[in-house]
């Protein structure tokens, strides 16, 4: 699946990291919309999550980024949505199997746990591997909560 369109969202924590991808997936030609926050101001994480997971289960050829300090809260709020398999990756490794066997939607990073070099490794896994499909897809569906 080609993805051209990004949602991307962070908390205070993950503010300038997500400016930091931001700016690198804009010079890749990926289409990114910004869900926030705008400044390294104190807030609070699900204010953010909510929308990206919204706009992600809303927009299946597009992938959303999520960044916050140890990127747990925001991806378990992600994950609270049905259509959303969110996975907190903290090297390439994980993103690639994150998006192999799990068929991952949105990639968190742990903005306080990596650095600029080794999340632009995550990010670049994440975005070019495709799912396996077959025995994972199985998996898959049973994921959401009937």
């Amino acid at each position: 699946m080609k993805i051209s369109k990004l949602f991307m969202a962070s908390d205070h924590a993950g503010y300038e990291l997500k400016l930091f991808l931001k700016d690198f997936l804009a010079n890749k030609g990926f289409i990114i919309e910004d869900l926030g926050t705008n400044s390294p101001d104190s807030c609070d994480y699900a204010d953010f999550a909510h929308p990206l997971a919204i706009n992600v289960e809303n927009n299946t050829d597009c992938f959303g980024i999520t960044i916050c300090g140890s990127g747990n809260g925001i991806c378990m709020t992600a994950n609270k949505h049905q259509g959303i398999r969110s996975a907190l990756c903290w090297n390439a490794e994980i993103a690639r199997l994150a998006r192999a066997h799990n068929n991952a939607n949105v990639l968190s990073i742990p903005a306080r746990f990596v650095s600029k070099d080794e999340a632009i490794q995550i990010l670049e896994a994440f975005l070019s591997t495709e799912f396996d499909g077959g025995r994972h897809q199985r998996r898959i569906e049973k994921i959401p909560v009937a």
